[in-house]
């Protein structure tokens, strides 16, 4: 990477994007292995597999959560630290950088208190059943240990990212990514550990990332350093990075509360098979907000410096190959899901039953999928520009407005079988989708023209 600190003002937007994007995608990609190594893994247990997977499944919303605030945090200051980096601005842009780390660490350390003390309630509330609950607690005894590394990596990792060192972030992916591909089946069978092999194989895995981040933003390679006389809490800094955080939050926060509702309304009409399915369900759809987050994690950077740079034609031309882009790869996954819905089930799973429900499923739940090409490319540039009402919008208006009435109000409009309440409950997703897009498009619309309309011209000084 350049030692030059305005590269992402003055190279070509496209090859920025292609140098920004490909390792941030990538990164999101083994990141997805990261998340599913472990259900894999365990979906194949001999005997178990199945309850075994759909106990963990259960875990993946307060897993879920966990991620939230990294995202919070990190989400939210990195944007705010590039645009002070377009402004020339390090000072303050390390100031975000210190007050982050220091919320990360104390937020880890109250999730950990949580996931201790209340996670069998908490796992029974979300989903789990008599069947499935022993599963679920003995994973997430151990995966709240390592919460603190989860925090620190993700949230820490978004920093690097941010100054354009998407190699870099790439690579803390990679190094937990392949300790955990490399430890789960060694501890899963290696040493017959089963549920409690993939948490630990996770907790390890996650805490040499976390070591690997530390050492780069500490190190001489960064443009921002972490400081000790930066680490202070500032109101001023750390509640504007909160705030623009908070619709990433509400995205992945969401997602928890929607697999509560998933999981609660499918174990009703359709049994522990249709919870199962779900797990694999939300599993695929992460190869395609994983690597939609990672087009929009690359492009973030080049559209929040020239936004704090005063340079409205970088920012539309990085908006628009952003959307191209993103438009082309959630049309080609949308097509691979409906002609081959069971090749995707059986990754997860080796059970005849479980894979022949999950197709249907699959066809059903994903129609909508050719969609979140807009959806994402619009909800991460209005993040990009420091735009977190507008942000926040989009993400409560998909997921509170709409998906969650629609995952109760399905099966009651759909009431003339268990069977057929139980695939309307999978179709709410799709019906929320195309409304969602709808309205993110239009408002997306008037608020980019708006904000473009309002940027400064570029400074003479660079």
């Amino acid at each position: 990477m350049t030692d030059n600190k305005t590269f992402l003002g003055t190279e070509p937007v496209g090859a920025l994007l292609a140098k920004l994007a490909l390792p941030t995608v990538a990164a999101q990609i083994i990141n997805m292995l990261y998340n599913i190594v472990d259900r894999i893994y365990i979906g194949h247990i001999p005997e178990e597999g199945a309850l075994a997977l759909t106990g963990v499944g259960v875990c993946m919303p307060i897993i879920m959560i966990v991620s939230a605030f990294a995202c919070l945090v990190g989400y939210g200051g990195s944007p705010r630290a590039s645009i002070f980096m377009g402004k020339n601005d390090f000072p303050t842009a390390e100031k975000i950088l210190g007050n982050c780390l220091s919320l990360l660490i104390l937020l880890s350390l109250g999730l950990t208190a949580v996931l201790l003390v209340w996670n069998r309630p908490i796992l029974l509330a979300f989903g789990a059943s008599e069947n499935t609950i022993d599963y679920a607690v003995s994973y997430m005894n151990i995966y709240a240990c390592g919460t603190i590394f989860v925090q620190i990596t993700l949230g820490m990792n978004a920093f690097i990212t941010a100054q354009g060192f998407a190699k870099t972030g790439m690579l803390s992916v990679l190094i937990g990514a392949i300790s955990n591909i490399i430890l789960d089946p060694i501890l899963i069978f290696g040493f017959g550990m089963g549920v409690p092999g993939a948490a630990w194989a996770t907790i390890i895995s996650q805490a040499i990332s976390c070591i690997w981040v530390l050492a780069f933003l500490l190190g001489k390679k960064s443009f921002l350093k972490i400081r000790r006389d930066k680490l202070r809490l500032e109101a001023a800094i750390i509640l504007p990075c909160v705030a623009l955080g908070l619709a990433t939050f509400i995205m992945q926060a969401s997602e928890s509360v929607l697999s509560v509702c998933f999981n609660s309304s499918l174990l009703k009409y359709g049994g522990d098979i249709a919870v199962g399915a779900m797990t694999i369900l939300t599993s695929v759809m992460q190869f395609a907000m994983l690597p939609l987050q990672g087009l929009g994690q690359g492009a973030q950077p080049i559209i929040s410096y020239n936004y704090g740079a005063g340079n409205v034609e970088r920012v539309k031309k990085s908006f628009f190959l952003l959307f191209k882009c993103s438009m082309i790869y959630a049309v080609a996954l949308w097509l691979c899901v409906e002609l081959a819905p069971g090749a995707f089930a059986r990754i997860f799973t080796s059970d005849p039953a479980l894979v022949e429900f999950s197709r249907t499923a699959l066809r059903i739940y994903m129609a909508g999928l050719f969609l979140f090409g807009i959806q994402m490319a619009c909800q991460m540039t209005f993040n990009s520009l420091g735009n977190a009402k507008a942000a926040i919008t989009v993400a409560v208006v998909r997921k509170f407005v709409l998906l969650i009435p629609l995952i109760y109000l399905m099966p009651v409009i759909f009431s003339s079988s268990p069977e057929a309440q139980t695939i309307s409950i999978y179709t709410a997703e799709p019906v929320a989708d195309f409304i969602a897009v709808t309205f993110t498009a239009i408002l997306f619309y008037f608020q980019f023209k708006k904000m473009l309309a309002g940027m400064k011209k570029p400074q003479s000084k660079r």
